[in-house]
């Protein structure tokens, strides 16, 4: 552990410097990289994994696959990429999203500025050199005057802390960090915990495997059917002939993207006009089964209808009455995330899937031989975590990350994320966040959230360069008021109403504060702003 009073490179000779740093090679490690070698300077970025992609490199259990249509979760800042690059389907799968993150690698010859298989243990500020002294997992030593942090919103696996995990003597896995090689669960009895995305998405493959598939709930989600297939060739040319204006008719959308947004509030129509829109959406099979109504993510009575017709719909497809209760979800639909399915509630209507609900049993330890609960023992050769993610801080928390004064951005963080912008958090200079806690992130299309944040910074930084200055760093101030305003907006909505991880209420003692912005047009248009008025909110020191 670096001291309290050392700085992290303390004693270290042969320190390498560059004038930039990039945390992650993820999208948006690697379009930071293409930015900042473009304005000529040295920059390296370093990536925990032994390739790129992030998410998509860690992330290959089952069904593991995009919930955002694939013609727009791709990069746009190159024409030529978007109309090379073919698309098989209408929701990528993970290995379709890696080989595309590997090509975009190659075609941009970013590997020869990456370093592999490391990780970033210590970053601390130098506020006489107004650097960044890092530490990394290989005892190297690096400076840079700027530091990017691209270490992705779902990139630090949460593994619950049961009592007893150690002592299972068969096989655990995270679907977080799933083998490379696959799994086989042929002829396995498998023990499944959580019911979110990750899990939704594995269960029915799993269960189409494994001799049994027992699955614990703590709270049942809500899932449309995805309505995957392989994309047509007239909607591919159709959609490249105009690419531009499409990727621009979508980013004025709420969310960034296509989810056909209808303003009109669903109970100021009859019922049978608002049961035909749920159901055109429900066969449509995306997101934007939320945009049917321009009040359901503000008015309770409005959300109601939508999480009822859900309700109906998993009612009329699980045949068992008592199984079909434990999966309706209570809690008000799009607080948590709407999840996208391939059979899913079809999955329990097999005879070799159970289904435990932890709110009535609770799960006590983990044994030698499986999981007991407050009722029964149960016995597995194999468990699955499917428990998501630290979101959003969970990797920078990870980091022994200090700025100015020796102030550690976990401190600062204690109490729920600051920052300016979600860009930026003040008292720490020239160190950047990409899709940081107060900016639309997870609550938008992330590849152009991307692009947003990653070209706000390069110009950010080209500014600071021309303006001959040593640092950039957000005033307390314009901070304080960027988290009331966070705060505000997002409870004129309904997302703070449940126990979400984008609240951070799955990580025990995590202070909870509701961590994205909600709003993608007002969100470019104020940081648009802010760069304009020569990066207001911000002291640059000359």
């Amino acid at each position: 552990m670096v001291s309290e009073v050392e700085p992290a490179n303390a004693g270290v000779n042969n320190v390498r410097e560059y004038d930039a740093v990039v945390i992650g090679a993820g999208f948006a490690g690697l379009y930071m990289l293409h930015r900042l070698r473009n304005l000529g300077l040295k920059v390296r970025a370093f990536e925990a994994g032994s390739g790129p992609g992030g998410t998509w490199y860690w992330n290959r259990y089952p069904g593991a696959r995009c919930d955002v249509v694939s013609m727009e979760y791709s990069y746009q800042f190159s024409s030529e990429l978007q109309q090379e690059w073919e698309w098989s389907e209408r929701y990528a799968t993970q290995p379709e999203i890696l080989r595309y993150v590997n090509h975009v690698a190659d075609r941009f010859d970013l590997r020869r500025d990456i370093q592999f298989n490391t990780k970033l243990l210590a970053a601390h500020y130098d506020e006489a050199s107004s650097r960044w002294d890092l530490q990394l997992n290989s005892g190297e030593a690096v400076s840079a005057r700027f530091c990017v942090m691209a270490t992705g919103c779902l990139s630090s696996a949460n593994l619950p802390r049961i009592p007893g995990l150690e002592s299972f003597t068969g096989v655990t896995y995270h679907t977080g960090h799933w083998p490379h090689e696959g799994v086989d669960f042929t002829d396995k009895t498998v023990g499944l915990i959580g019911t979110g995305s990750s899990a939704i998405q594995s269960i029915p493959l799993i269960a189409q495997q494994a001799r049994h598939l027992t699955i614990f709930q703590r709270t049942a989600s809500y899932s449309i059917p995805a309505r995957n297939a392989p994309l047509e060739p007239t909607f591919v040319r159709e959609i490249k002939q105009h690419y531009d204006e499409y990727r621009a008719n979508n980013w004025r959308q709420p969310f960034g993207v296509d989810f056909r947004q209808n303003e009109t509030p669903a109970l100021k129509v009859s019922d049978e006009v608002r049961t035909a829109e749920y159901e055109a959406r429900w066969q449509e099979g995306k997101l934007g089964f939320l945009a049917a109504f321009g009040d359901i993510l503000i008015d309770k009575s409005a959300n109601e209808t939508a999480a009822e017709f859900i309700r109906e719909k998993i009612r009329a497809i699980v045949q068992d009455p008592g199984v079909a209760a434990k999966l309706l979800p209570r809690q008000i639909v799009g607080c948590k995330r709407l999840c996208l399915d391939t059979g899913y509630y079809e999955t329990f209507n097999r005879a070799n899937v159970s289904l435990v609900e932890v709110s009535a049993s609770p799960i006590t330890a983990v044994t030698p031989l499986g999981l007991r609960s407050e009722e029964q023992d149960y016995e597995f050769e194999c468990l699955v975590f499917a428990t998501g993610f630290d979101a959003m801080t969970g990797a920078l928390d990870k980091i022994d990350i200090r700025g100015s004064a020796g102030q550690r951005l976990k401190d600062k963080w204690a109490a729920g994320p600051r920052t300016y912008l979600g860009l930026a958090s003040a008292g720490f200079p020239n160190l950047f966040t990409i899709s940081g806690p107060g900016s639309p992130s997870v609550l938008s299309n992330m590849l152009p959230t991307i692009e947003q944040h990653v070209n706000w910074i390069t110009d950010c930084i080209a500014y600071v360069l021309a303006q001959g200055a040593r640092e950039i760093d957000a005033t307390v101030p314009a901070e304080d008021e960027w988290v009331e305003h966070v705060n505000q907006v997002a409870h004129t909505t309904l997302y703070p109403n449940c126990s979400s991880w984008y609240l951070g209420a799955n990580i025990p003692g995590k202070a909870r504060i509701f961590m994205p912005y909600i709003g993608v047009p007002p969100y470019v248009e104020k940081c648009s702003q802010v760069a304009a008025k020569g990066y207001a909110g911000f002291a640059i020191s000359r």
